[in-house]
Protein backbone atom coordinates (compact mmCIF):
# COMPACT_ATOMS: atom_id res chain seq x y z
CA UNK A 1 0.00 0.00 0.00
CA UNK A 2 1.00 3.62 -0.94
CA UNK A 3 2.56 5.66 1.52
CA UNK A 4 0.01 8.97 2.70
CA UNK A 5 0.31 12.36 3.39
CA UNK A 6 -1.01 15.00 5.19
CA UNK A 7 -0.36 17.27 2.07
CA UNK A 8 1.32 16.44 -1.26
CA UNK A 9 2.64 19.27 -3.44
CA UNK A 10 2.87 18.86 -7.05
CA UNK A 11 6.12 21.02 -8.31
CA UNK A 12 9.29 21.79 -6.84
CA UNK A 13 10.07 25.44 -7.70
CA UNK A 14 10.20 28.65 -5.06
CA UNK A 15 6.76 27.78 -4.31
CA UNK A 16 6.41 24.11 -4.02
CA UNK A 17 9.38 23.58 -2.06
CA UNK A 18 9.11 26.00 0.03
CA UNK A 19 5.64 25.08 1.05
CA UNK A 20 6.71 22.24 1.44
CA UNK A 21 9.68 22.55 3.62
CA UNK A 22 7.32 25.17 6.12
CA UNK A 23 4.37 22.47 5.75
CA UNK A 24 7.09 19.86 7.31
CA UNK A 25 8.47 22.58 9.72
CA UNK A 26 5.13 23.03 10.96
CA UNK A 27 4.70 18.66 11.85
CA UNK A 28 2.89 17.85 8.96
CA UNK A 29 3.71 14.38 6.93
CA UNK A 30 4.97 16.11 3.37
CA UNK A 31 5.72 14.96 0.13
CA UNK A 32 6.58 17.12 -2.76
CA UNK A 33 6.22 15.75 -6.38
CA UNK A 34 8.83 16.82 -8.99
CA UNK A 35 9.25 15.71 -12.79
CA UNK A 36 12.88 16.78 -12.88
CA UNK A 37 15.60 15.15 -12.17
CA UNK A 38 16.43 17.78 -9.73
CA UNK A 39 14.57 20.23 -7.56
CA UNK A 40 14.36 23.85 -7.90
CA UNK A 41 11.55 24.02 -10.70
CA UNK A 42 12.40 26.76 -13.93
CA UNK A 43 13.76 29.32 -11.43
CA UNK A 44 16.68 27.51 -10.23
CA UNK A 45 16.95 25.25 -13.37
CA UNK A 46 16.65 27.42 -16.80
CA UNK A 47 15.66 30.92 -14.78
CA UNK A 48 16.44 32.52 -12.33
CA UNK A 49 19.50 31.17 -10.64
CA UNK A 50 21.01 30.77 -14.27
CA UNK A 51 20.15 34.05 -15.84
CA UNK A 52 21.49 35.52 -12.68
CA UNK A 53 24.77 33.88 -12.98
CA UNK A 54 25.20 35.19 -16.40
CA UNK A 55 24.36 38.37 -15.86
CA UNK A 56 27.20 38.35 -12.97
CA UNK A 57 29.62 36.80 -15.66
CA UNK A 58 28.79 38.95 -18.88
CA UNK A 59 28.95 42.22 -16.75
CA UNK A 60 32.31 41.06 -15.45
CA UNK A 61 33.19 40.82 -18.90
CA UNK A 62 32.44 44.22 -19.26
CA UNK A 63 33.46 45.82 -16.73
CA UNK A 64 37.21 44.51 -17.52
CA UNK A 65 36.77 44.80 -21.55
CA UNK A 66 35.48 48.90 -20.90
CA UNK A 67 35.40 50.51 -17.30
CA UNK A 68 38.27 49.36 -15.48
CA UNK A 69 40.67 51.08 -16.68
CA UNK A 70 38.29 54.32 -15.69
CA UNK A 71 39.86 52.95 -12.39
CA UNK A 72 42.92 52.66 -13.31
CA UNK A 73 43.14 49.23 -13.51
CA UNK A 74 44.95 47.82 -16.85
CA UNK A 75 44.29 44.25 -17.94
CA UNK A 76 45.39 44.48 -21.31
CA UNK A 77 44.15 42.07 -24.12
CA UNK A 78 40.38 40.75 -22.94
CA UNK A 79 38.84 37.59 -24.25
CA UNK A 80 36.10 35.72 -23.62
CA UNK A 81 35.67 31.79 -22.93
CA UNK A 82 32.26 31.50 -23.34
CA UNK A 83 32.57 27.88 -22.85
CA UNK A 84 34.04 28.24 -19.20
CA UNK A 85 31.14 31.04 -18.27
CA UNK A 86 28.57 28.43 -19.10
CA UNK A 87 30.25 25.76 -17.03
CA UNK A 88 30.54 28.17 -14.40
CA UNK A 89 26.82 29.00 -14.67
CA UNK A 90 25.81 25.05 -14.27
CA UNK A 91 28.06 24.72 -11.13
CA UNK A 92 25.90 27.68 -9.47
CA UNK A 93 22.87 26.09 -10.44
CA UNK A 94 23.94 22.03 -9.28
CA UNK A 95 24.89 23.89 -5.97
CA UNK A 96 21.47 25.49 -5.50
CA UNK A 97 19.53 22.73 -6.48
CA UNK A 98 21.88 20.12 -4.19
CA UNK A 99 20.93 22.81 -1.38
CA UNK A 100 16.98 21.93 -2.01
CA UNK A 101 17.52 18.13 -1.99
CA UNK A 102 19.45 18.84 1.46
CA UNK A 103 16.91 20.54 2.70
CA UNK A 104 14.19 18.10 2.17
CA UNK A 105 16.59 15.13 3.78
CA UNK A 106 17.02 17.94 6.75
CA UNK A 107 12.94 18.48 7.01
CA UNK A 108 12.18 14.86 6.37
CA UNK A 109 10.01 15.89 2.87
CA UNK A 110 9.42 13.11 0.88
CA UNK A 111 10.50 13.77 -2.82
CA UNK A 112 8.36 11.26 -5.18
CA UNK A 113 9.79 11.53 -8.49
CA UNK A 114 7.84 11.96 -11.64
CA UNK A 115 4.86 13.52 -13.42
CA UNK A 116 2.10 14.06 -11.04
CA UNK A 117 -1.76 13.87 -12.08
CA UNK A 118 -4.77 14.75 -9.71
CA UNK A 119 -6.79 11.68 -9.84
CA UNK A 120 -9.63 12.89 -7.54
CA UNK A 121 -9.98 14.85 -4.40
CA UNK A 122 -7.53 13.34 -1.82
CA UNK A 123 -5.91 11.22 -4.58
CA UNK A 124 -2.14 11.86 -6.45
CA UNK A 125 -0.99 9.43 -9.08
CA UNK A 126 2.95 9.33 -9.75
CA UNK A 127 5.03 7.14 -11.49
CA UNK A 128 1.93 4.34 -11.75
CA UNK A 129 1.31 5.23 -7.80
CA UNK A 130 -1.43 6.13 -6.32
CA UNK A 131 -0.84 8.40 -3.11
CA UNK A 132 -3.66 9.24 -0.45
CA UNK A 133 -3.57 12.71 0.94
CA UNK A 134 -5.29 15.32 3.00
CA UNK A 135 -4.46 18.56 1.29
CA UNK A 136 -2.83 18.86 -2.44
CA UNK A 137 -1.22 21.95 -3.58
CA UNK A 138 -0.84 22.93 -6.99
CA UNK A 139 2.79 24.70 -7.06
CA UNK A 140 3.30 23.66 -11.01
CA UNK A 141 4.27 26.90 -12.28
CA UNK A 142 4.33 27.98 -15.85
CA UNK A 143 6.06 27.85 -19.47
CA UNK A 144 7.10 30.27 -22.36
CA UNK A 145 3.77 32.04 -24.12
CA UNK A 146 4.56 30.51 -28.16
CA UNK A 147 3.66 32.72 -30.62
CA UNK A 148 1.82 31.88 -33.69
CA UNK A 149 4.67 31.76 -36.64
CA UNK A 150 7.46 31.78 -34.63
CA UNK A 151 8.48 28.12 -34.23
CA UNK A 152 10.49 27.71 -31.40
CA UNK A 153 13.53 24.63 -31.63
CA UNK A 154 15.54 25.87 -28.99
CA UNK A 155 18.68 26.52 -31.13
CA UNK A 156 17.81 28.90 -33.91
CA UNK A 157 15.11 30.39 -32.43
CA UNK A 158 14.86 30.02 -28.44
CA UNK A 159 12.90 31.03 -25.30
CA UNK A 160 14.65 31.77 -21.78
CA UNK A 161 15.83 28.72 -21.71
CA UNK A 162 17.61 28.17 -25.13
CA UNK A 163 18.84 31.64 -24.50
CA UNK A 164 20.65 30.51 -21.56
CA UNK A 165 22.61 27.59 -23.55
CA UNK A 166 24.39 29.35 -26.51
CA UNK A 167 27.58 27.52 -27.53
CA UNK A 168 28.67 30.66 -29.60
CA UNK A 169 27.86 34.98 -29.22
CA UNK A 170 25.08 35.41 -32.20
CA UNK A 171 26.07 37.83 -34.33
CA UNK A 172 22.87 39.36 -34.61
CA UNK A 173 20.11 38.47 -31.70
CA UNK A 174 16.65 39.50 -31.59
CA UNK A 175 14.52 40.17 -28.94
CA UNK A 176 10.98 39.21 -29.02
CA UNK A 177 9.19 40.93 -26.13
CA UNK A 178 10.47 43.99 -23.59
CA UNK A 179 9.61 42.49 -20.65
CA UNK A 180 12.00 41.75 -17.71
CA UNK A 181 13.47 38.75 -19.63
CA UNK A 182 13.98 39.81 -22.88
CA UNK A 183 15.90 42.88 -21.67
CA UNK A 184 17.90 40.38 -18.92
CA UNK A 185 19.18 37.90 -21.76
CA UNK A 186 19.48 40.44 -24.11
CA UNK A 187 21.66 42.33 -22.43
CA UNK A 188 23.77 39.16 -21.38
CA UNK A 189 24.34 38.68 -25.04
CA UNK A 190 25.08 42.27 -25.78
CA UNK A 191 27.98 42.38 -23.37
CA UNK A 192 29.31 39.54 -24.36
CA UNK A 193 29.47 40.96 -27.70
CA UNK A 194 25.93 40.69 -29.93
CA UNK A 195 24.14 43.19 -31.79
CA UNK A 196 20.95 43.35 -29.84
CA UNK A 197 17.01 44.33 -31.36
CA UNK A 198 14.48 44.25 -29.23
CA UNK A 199 10.78 44.06 -30.94
CA UNK A 200 7.82 45.01 -28.63
CA UNK A 201 4.46 45.13 -29.84
CA UNK A 202 3.79 47.86 -27.40
CA UNK A 203 4.78 51.30 -27.73
CA UNK A 204 7.06 51.13 -24.30
CA UNK A 205 9.86 48.21 -22.58
CA UNK A 206 8.37 46.48 -19.30
CA UNK A 207 4.71 47.99 -19.23
CA UNK A 208 3.94 47.44 -15.54
CA UNK A 209 6.66 49.62 -14.99
CA UNK A 210 6.38 53.68 -13.84
CA UNK A 211 6.11 55.35 -17.03
CA UNK A 212 9.11 57.74 -16.12
CA UNK A 213 11.37 54.83 -15.17
CA UNK A 214 10.43 53.11 -18.30
CA UNK A 215 11.62 55.97 -20.42
CA UNK A 216 14.39 56.64 -18.76
CA UNK A 217 15.37 52.93 -18.51
CA UNK A 218 14.58 52.93 -22.28
CA UNK A 219 17.48 55.62 -22.85
CA UNK A 220 19.61 54.24 -20.65
CA UNK A 221 19.71 51.04 -22.83
CA UNK A 222 19.79 52.78 -26.06
CA UNK A 223 22.99 54.05 -24.59
CA UNK A 224 24.78 50.68 -24.10
CA UNK A 225 24.02 50.26 -27.90
CA UNK A 226 20.89 47.87 -27.24
CA UNK A 227 18.49 48.97 -30.39
CA UNK A 228 14.09 48.77 -30.06
CA UNK A 229 11.66 48.25 -32.53
CA UNK A 230 8.63 49.45 -30.48
CA UNK A 231 4.92 49.39 -31.61
CA UNK A 232 6.25 46.52 -34.07
CA UNK A 233 4.48 42.52 -34.20
CA UNK A 234 6.16 39.65 -35.55
CA UNK A 235 4.23 37.63 -37.80
CA UNK A 236 6.86 34.85 -39.11
CA UNK A 237 10.14 33.32 -38.65
CA UNK A 238 11.67 32.08 -41.77
CA UNK A 239 14.95 29.40 -40.61
CA UNK A 240 17.89 29.32 -43.28
CA UNK A 241 21.30 27.88 -43.13
CA UNK A 242 22.27 31.68 -42.23
CA UNK A 243 19.79 32.12 -39.78
CA UNK A 244 16.02 33.62 -39.48
CA UNK A 245 14.30 35.85 -41.39
CA UNK A 246 11.27 37.52 -39.22
CA UNK A 247 8.92 39.25 -40.96
CA UNK A 248 7.46 42.03 -39.18
CA UNK A 249 4.43 44.71 -39.61
CA UNK A 250 3.27 48.22 -37.62
CA UNK A 251 1.15 47.00 -34.27
CA UNK A 252 -1.50 49.47 -36.02
CA UNK A 253 -1.39 47.96 -39.32
CA UNK A 254 1.21 48.92 -42.11
CA UNK A 255 3.64 47.34 -44.34
CA UNK A 256 5.07 44.54 -43.80
CA UNK A 257 8.95 44.17 -43.89
CA UNK A 258 12.05 41.43 -43.07
CA UNK A 259 14.35 41.28 -40.14
CA UNK A 260 17.72 39.04 -40.06
CA UNK A 261 18.80 37.33 -37.08
CA UNK A 262 21.13 35.20 -36.42
CA UNK A 263 19.39 33.92 -33.09
CA UNK A 264 15.94 34.79 -31.81
CA UNK A 265 14.94 34.96 -28.46
CA UNK A 266 11.12 34.23 -27.90
CA UNK A 267 10.20 36.45 -24.75
CA UNK A 268 6.97 37.38 -24.70
CA UNK A 269 5.43 36.38 -21.56
CA UNK A 270 4.57 33.27 -19.68
CA UNK A 271 1.59 31.18 -18.80
CA UNK A 272 0.52 28.86 -15.94
CA UNK A 273 1.15 25.41 -17.02
CA UNK A 274 -1.21 22.82 -15.88
CA UNK A 275 -0.71 19.90 -18.47
CA UNK A 276 -0.93 16.75 -17.52
CA UNK A 277 -2.14 17.36 -14.36
CA UNK A 278 -5.69 16.50 -14.57
CA UNK A 279 -7.41 19.63 -12.90
CA UNK A 280 -9.92 19.52 -15.20
CA UNK A 281 -11.20 16.06 -14.75
CA UNK A 282 -10.73 16.74 -11.08
CA UNK A 283 -12.88 19.83 -11.48
CA UNK A 284 -10.78 22.64 -10.51
CA UNK A 285 -11.89 25.83 -11.96
CA UNK A 286 -9.40 27.70 -14.26
CA UNK A 287 -10.11 31.19 -15.68
CA UNK A 288 -9.44 32.46 -19.17
CA UNK A 289 -5.99 32.43 -19.57
CA UNK A 290 -5.38 28.65 -17.69
CA UNK A 291 -4.79 29.84 -14.35
CA UNK A 292 -6.21 27.96 -11.63
CA UNK A 293 -8.92 30.10 -9.43
CA UNK A 294 -8.18 30.81 -5.86
CA UNK A 295 -10.10 32.34 -2.93
CA UNK A 296 -8.16 34.37 -0.55
CA UNK A 297 -6.71 31.39 1.19
CA UNK A 298 -5.96 29.47 -2.22
CA UNK A 299 -8.54 27.17 -2.02
CA UNK A 300 -9.54 25.99 -5.84
CA UNK A 301 -13.02 25.33 -6.71
CA UNK A 302 -12.67 21.48 -5.47
CA UNK A 303 -12.29 20.93 -1.32
CA UNK A 304 -8.83 19.80 -0.12
CA UNK A 305 -6.87 20.97 -3.40
CA UNK A 306 -5.13 24.25 -3.21
CA UNK A 307 -2.86 25.99 -5.41
CA UNK A 308 -0.16 29.05 -5.18
CA UNK A 309 2.89 30.50 -7.48
CA UNK A 310 2.80 31.12 -11.50
CA UNK A 311 -0.25 29.24 -12.13
CA UNK A 312 -2.41 31.33 -10.30
CA UNK A 313 -3.14 35.02 -10.69
CA UNK A 314 -0.80 37.88 -9.79
CA UNK A 315 2.87 38.65 -10.85
CA UNK A 316 5.11 35.48 -11.70
CA UNK A 317 7.80 36.08 -9.66
CA UNK A 318 9.28 33.61 -7.42
CA UNK A 319 9.72 35.57 -4.33
CA UNK A 320 5.63 36.40 -4.94
CA UNK A 321 5.73 32.51 -4.95
CA UNK A 322 7.69 31.23 -1.90
CA UNK A 323 5.48 34.24 0.01
CA UNK A 324 2.17 31.83 -0.80
CA UNK A 325 3.76 28.83 -0.02
CA UNK A 326 4.56 29.36 3.13
CA UNK A 327 1.17 31.10 3.97
CA UNK A 328 -0.55 28.23 2.64
CA UNK A 329 1.30 25.91 4.63
CA UNK A 330 0.64 27.93 7.88
CA UNK A 331 -2.75 28.06 7.03
CA UNK A 332 -2.96 24.17 6.83
CA UNK A 333 -1.68 23.76 10.13
CA UNK A 334 -3.82 26.31 11.38
CA UNK A 335 -1.99 29.86 11.68
CA UNK A 336 -3.82 32.75 10.31
CA UNK A 337 -0.76 33.90 8.03
CA UNK A 338 -1.22 37.47 5.47
CA UNK A 339 0.35 38.58 2.39
CA UNK A 340 0.52 42.17 1.53
CA UNK A 341 0.48 42.30 -2.46
CA UNK A 342 0.87 45.90 -2.14
CA UNK A 343 4.56 45.32 -1.02
CA UNK A 344 5.93 42.85 -3.25
CA UNK A 345 8.53 43.90 -4.99
CA UNK A 346 9.86 43.37 -8.76
CA UNK A 347 13.31 43.28 -10.02
CA UNK A 348 14.91 44.03 -13.78
CA UNK A 349 18.40 42.58 -13.24
CA UNK A 350 19.76 44.48 -16.03
CA UNK A 351 22.84 46.91 -15.27
CA UNK A 352 21.28 49.18 -14.16
CA UNK A 353 18.96 47.59 -12.37
CA UNK A 354 15.21 48.25 -11.62
CA UNK A 355 13.28 47.63 -8.99
CA UNK A 356 9.31 49.00 -8.69
CA UNK A 357 7.25 48.15 -5.63
CA UNK A 358 3.49 49.39 -4.57
CA UNK A 359 1.90 52.07 -7.01
CA UNK A 360 2.90 53.74 -9.97
CA UNK A 361 2.22 57.04 -10.68
CA UNK A 362 -0.66 55.76 -13.72
CA UNK A 363 -1.91 53.92 -11.44
CA UNK A 364 -2.49 56.36 -8.33
CA UNK A 365 -3.99 59.20 -11.34
CA UNK A 366 -6.32 56.16 -12.56
CA UNK A 367 -7.19 55.91 -8.79
CA UNK A 368 -7.59 59.71 -8.06
CA UNK A 369 -5.11 58.97 -5.25
CA UNK A 370 -3.69 62.48 -4.20
CA UNK A 371 0.20 62.01 -4.05
CA UNK A 372 3.18 63.75 -3.63
CA UNK A 373 6.35 62.62 -5.63
CA UNK A 374 10.31 62.60 -4.13
CA UNK A 375 12.96 62.23 -6.19
CA UNK A 376 16.74 61.84 -6.15
CA UNK A 377 19.69 61.29 -9.09
CA UNK A 378 22.17 59.11 -8.54
CA UNK A 379 24.45 61.84 -10.28
CA UNK A 380 23.93 63.59 -6.80
CA UNK A 381 25.13 60.27 -4.48
CA UNK A 382 28.73 60.16 -3.66
CA UNK A 383 29.21 56.44 -3.65
CA UNK A 384 27.54 56.29 -6.83
CA UNK A 385 29.82 58.38 -8.02
CA UNK A 386 33.03 56.73 -6.41
CA UNK A 387 31.55 53.38 -7.83
CA UNK A 388 31.32 55.15 -11.64
CA UNK A 389 27.72 54.20 -11.62
CA UNK A 390 25.40 57.04 -11.70
CA UNK A 391 22.55 56.52 -14.17
CA UNK A 392 19.22 56.86 -12.57
CA UNK A 393 17.28 58.04 -10.14
CA UNK A 394 14.84 56.71 -6.64
CA UNK A 395 11.52 58.02 -6.73
CA UNK A 396 9.44 57.37 -4.18
CA UNK A 397 5.08 58.51 -3.77
CA UNK A 398 3.31 59.20 -0.83
CA UNK A 399 -0.06 60.03 -0.36
CA UNK A 400 -0.89 63.55 0.01
CA UNK A 401 -2.61 63.50 3.48
CA UNK A 402 -1.01 61.20 5.10
CA UNK A 403 2.43 61.16 3.86
CA UNK A 404 2.23 57.23 4.11
CA UNK A 405 4.46 55.61 1.17
CA UNK A 406 2.66 54.06 -1.55
CA UNK A 407 5.07 52.86 -4.06
CA UNK A 408 8.91 53.39 -4.74
CA UNK A 409 10.53 52.98 -8.16
CA UNK A 410 14.32 53.00 -8.34
CA UNK A 411 16.27 53.11 -11.75
CA UNK A 412 20.28 52.76 -10.57
CA UNK A 413 22.70 50.16 -9.66
CA UNK A 414 22.17 47.90 -7.05
CA UNK A 415 18.89 48.76 -7.25
CA UNK A 416 17.13 45.57 -6.64
CA UNK A 417 18.82 45.41 -3.25
CA UNK A 418 17.97 49.24 -2.25
CA UNK A 419 13.92 48.21 -2.90
CA UNK A 420 14.15 46.12 0.37
CA UNK A 421 14.02 48.82 2.48
CA UNK A 422 10.85 50.72 1.11
CA UNK A 423 9.81 47.17 0.97
CA UNK A 424 9.94 46.85 4.73
CA UNK A 425 8.90 50.51 4.98
CA UNK A 426 5.40 49.73 3.67
CA UNK A 427 5.12 46.36 5.16
CA UNK A 428 4.72 48.42 8.80
CA UNK A 429 2.83 51.28 6.88
CA UNK A 430 5.57 53.81 7.51
CA UNK A 431 5.28 57.70 5.93
CA UNK A 432 8.30 59.42 3.44
CA UNK A 433 8.49 61.11 7.09
CA UNK A 434 10.13 57.66 8.42
CA UNK A 435 12.37 57.02 5.69
CA UNK A 436 13.76 60.40 6.16
CA UNK A 437 14.60 60.35 9.60
CA UNK A 438 16.03 57.03 9.52
CA UNK A 439 19.86 57.59 9.59
CA UNK A 440 21.91 56.20 6.61
CA UNK A 441 25.18 55.68 6.44
CA UNK A 442 27.50 57.22 4.62
CA UNK A 443 28.91 56.62 1.80
CA UNK A 444 26.05 54.08 0.39
CA UNK A 445 23.94 54.22 -2.35
CA UNK A 446 20.95 53.46 0.34
CA UNK A 447 21.63 57.72 1.11
CA UNK A 448 19.54 58.02 -2.48
CA UNK A 449 16.38 56.76 -0.92
CA UNK A 450 16.85 59.07 2.09
CA UNK A 451 17.34 61.94 -0.32
CA UNK A 452 14.09 60.90 -1.99
CA UNK A 453 12.10 60.43 0.69
CA UNK A 454 12.98 63.47 2.15
CA UNK A 455 12.31 65.08 -1.66
CA UNK A 456 8.61 64.08 -1.03
CA UNK A 457 8.48 66.87 1.26
CA UNK A 458 10.59 69.42 -0.97
CA UNK A 459 13.75 69.02 1.46
CA UNK A 460 16.62 66.82 -0.06
CA UNK A 461 19.63 68.27 1.20
CA UNK A 462 22.04 67.38 -1.55
CA UNK A 463 20.42 68.68 -4.78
Amino acid sequence: MADSFDVIVIGAGPGGYVCAIRAAQLGLKVACVEKRETLGGTCLNVGCIPSKALLQSSEHFEEAKHKLADHGVNVGSVSLDLAKMLARKGEVVTANVKGIEFLFKKNKVTWLKGAGRITSPGKVEVAGTAYDTKHIVIATGSESIPLPGVDVDEAQVVTSTGGLELDKVPGHLVVIGGGYIGLELGSVWRRLGSEVTVVEYLDRLVPSMDNEVGKAFERILGRQGMKFRLKTKVTGARKGNDGVTLTLEPAQGGAAEELKADVVLLAIGRRAYTEGLGVAEAGVATDGRGRVVTDGHFATSVPGIWAIGDVIAGPMLAHKAEEEGVALAEHLAGQKPHINYDAIPGVVYTWPEVASIGKTEEQLKADGVAYKVGKFPFTANGRARAMGDTDGFVKILADKQTDRVLGAHILGPDAGTLIAEIAIAMEFGASAEDVARTCHAHPSLNEAVKEAALAVDGRALHM
